[in-house]
């Protein structure tokens, strides 16, 4: 999911970091910010809505998954330039990926661990707050990060799908989730740098890469405190 409308050959001068193309407005980075907030709402309603069904979530887990790249690489690429379309497009993923957190939350509810929750989130936001201002601030160029970074998540996600069908083994997913987290934690320097210099072309888009890179570290985050509080 993290594939989406990144440029990975997004070249820069770096002259006392000077872009090439015109930096983003301020309207434009505040817009973003506002729809990414707007995601999480409509992901933490998505969640709440289907809470009472985790079973039934559970069960289809694989179709709700399919939807959501169905949603992420073509509604939102149809809806591309259509105003209204996209965001109708954007809060439907995002709720969809609400539901999918469904039977991890549940697990932590029903073990009266719910509180762990909010603590990810607190932790994620906090990391992210941290990554998207050095990004904004850094006189450092990372626009080549974009194609060493998609390597390595396809790597990562190759590594994930051969252990959770064959391996089966809890170090290796263990080791599998640390990447995870450190390359969502430098996916957020690079799409936060893209989006101040101006790479985007819609806020919807712009909030779109940032939310993936949110919430894979925040479902990361949550799971390494499930395995400190041992659930």
């Amino acid at each position: 999911m993290a594939l989406y409308d990144r440029d990975y050959n997004n070249n820069t001068i770096d002259t006392g970091y000077v872009q090439e193309r015109d930096g983003a407005s301020v309207a434009f980075m505040k817009k973003t910010y506002q729809l990414l907030a707007a995601s999480m709402v409509a992901a933490a309603v998505g969640a709440y809505l289907t809470m009472p069904y985790a079973a039934t979530v559970m069960q289809y887990k694989w179709l709700i998954f399919g939807a959501e790249l169905l949603v992420l690489f073509f509604g939102l690429s149809y809806s591309r330039n259509k105003p209204g379309l996209n965001l109708g497009m954007l809060f439907l993923f995002t709720f969809l990926t609400g539901v999918s957190l469904v039977p991890l939350l549940a697990r932590f509810i029903e073990s009266g661990s719910g509180a762990v929750i909010g603590n990810a989130f607190l932790m994620t936001s906090i990391l992210f707050g941290a990554l998207s201002l050095f990004a904004i601030n850094s006189k450092s160029d990372f626009s080549n990060w974009g194609k060493p970074l998609f390597i390595t998540l396809i790597v990562i996600i190759i590594a994930s799908l051969v252990n959770y069908f064959i391996l089966h083994s809890p170090i290796m997913h263990i080791v599998i989730m640390a990447g995870i987290l450190l390359v969502f934690a430098l996916f957020t320097i690079y799409d936060t740098q893209n989006i101040a210099n101006g790479a985007y072309d819609s806020e919807v888009d712009a909030a779109v890469s940032l939310y993936l890179d949110f919430l894979n570290m925040f479902t990361v985050i949550l799971q390494f405190l499930g395995i400190m509080g041992d659930d």
